[in-house]
């Protein structure tokens, strides 16, 4: 198909999702090869009941595909030798080590705790086999977290990732604040606050600029608005819901904000081995490194999950029957997937339904955006899944 023809199915099934019953009010979608972008799109509006139009260049919150960042900085610091995946994490962070096992809750609702059987790893932060959770995920860290005061993670607060243990490290593939402990490790070498420390190792040799943990002005003025989709369906925009800014903490899991023509200089990276717009990034060594599953040599697989605050995140799970690892620091997929994504790949996503791929085989990835609450939207999704399956049928 030609470029054209591209343009215009990708087009039109944008369109239709931003008016069809159940619809979003508003999506930004690209897809890329090694060399560029050879699709950009944007539909609908950045805030429901307002006339501004959705456009590429809308600022998000890209939550958790911050995380493949940090994981960037971490494998830096592999390559030069100032950190080991081996290492425990504690070395680097020494808070880390306090934090325990939650065992239960006696009948006054206080929490029982006990020592893990063996440290956290920079490994375990990095694969999500630290033990730790979040509280959206874990009935437990909810509880625990409201026995204690401490508050949610998107409070962007250190004390905020100080949370027990769901399981002894090394059991089981656990999401949480894994990669906020990264950042935190990533600030203890490189002895500088960890924006900018990605200014300076990524974002500016990939040419980024409308990216950071805090808003520009101008930004701000393009920033899309987080939705909320209630069990009926009703959606309501949620303007005030943003992360804290100035932030107290640059959260490595979830913090920062961009436009999605940035996140696809970041892709491209990984497509071309750690070649970045304005020179090299990672060893292509190094990149072949962090697209190898981590989980399966120690028998675990990603999975299914729940919720524990149904405002946040629907339960779910990405193609369910298909198995699923997770790379440093990406889920990928150990069988090729209906889309046509082939086995291999390297894909995650962000609370507020963004979504992204890797494909190094074929040397293309894209990303969705939408601003919608709760995570695994029931069009936001789908339409990620559509999205992707046409630039593979159609391209």
């Amino acid at each position: 198909m030609s470029e054209k023809n591209l343009q215009s199915v990708l087009d039109a099934q944008l369109g239709f999702l931003t008016t069809r019953l159940g619809s979003v009010p508003g999506v930004v979608a690209m897809a890329t090869d090694r060399s560029a972008n050879f699709y950009e799109g944007a539909a609908g509006v950045r805030e429901l009941g307002k006339d501004d139009p959705m456009t590429t260049d809308s600022v998000f919150a890209i939550f958790s595909t911050t995380k493949a960042m940090t994981g960037t900085l971490i494998m830096q610091l592999v390559e030069e030798g100032k950190i080991s995946l081996s290492d425990e994490a504690g070395k680097y962070a020494p808070e880390i080590d306090k934090l325990e096992v939650l065992e239960g809750f006696d009948a006054d609702g206080t929490p029982r705790t006990r020592p893990p059987k063996r440290k956290i790893t920079v490994s375990d932060l990095i694969l999500h086999t630290s033990g730790l959770c979040y509280e959206f995920f874990a009935e437990g860290d909810l509880k625990y977290r409201t026995a204690k005061g401490i508050p949610s993670v998107v409070s962007n607060t250190f004390e905020a990732i100080n949370v027990p243990l769901m399981h002894d490290p090394g059991e089981a593939w656990t999401y949480g604040v894994n990669i906020d402990w990264l950042g935190r490790i990533v600030e203890g070498v490189r002895d500088k606050r960890l924006g900018d420390v990605m200014r300076e190792r990524l974002f500016d040799p990939l040419g980024m600029q409308e990216i950071g943990f805090t808003m520009t002005d101008e930004m701000k003025a393009r920033r899309a608005t987080i939705h909320d989709r209630a069990a009926d369906g009703k959606l309501t925009p949620l303007p005030d819901l943003v992360l804290p800014h100035p932030t107290p903490m640059d959260m490595g899991g979830h913090g920062l904000y961009a436009t999605v023509g940035e996140y696809m200089k970041f892709i491209r990276m990984i497509l071309n081995d750690g070649e970045g717009e304005n020179g090299r990034v990672l060893k292509a060594e190094t990149v072949a490194m962090m697209a190898e599953d981590g989980l399966q040599k120690m028998g675990l697989a990603v999975g299914a999950w729940p919720t524990s605050i149904p405002s946040l995140t629907n339960p779910g799970e990405f193609f369910p029957g298909v198995d699923k690892g997770w790379a440093y620091t990406f889920m990928t997929n150990r069988e090729d997937l209906p889309t046509g994504r082939p086995a291999g790949s390297l894909a995650w996503a962000g609370l507020a339904n963004s979504y992204y791929w890797i494909d190094r085989k074929n040397g293309i990835g894209g990303y969705w955006a939408t601003q919608m609450l709760p995570f695994h939207d029931c069009a936001s999704y789908p339409g990620f899944v559509e999205f992707e399956t046409a630039v593979y049928r159609h391209r």
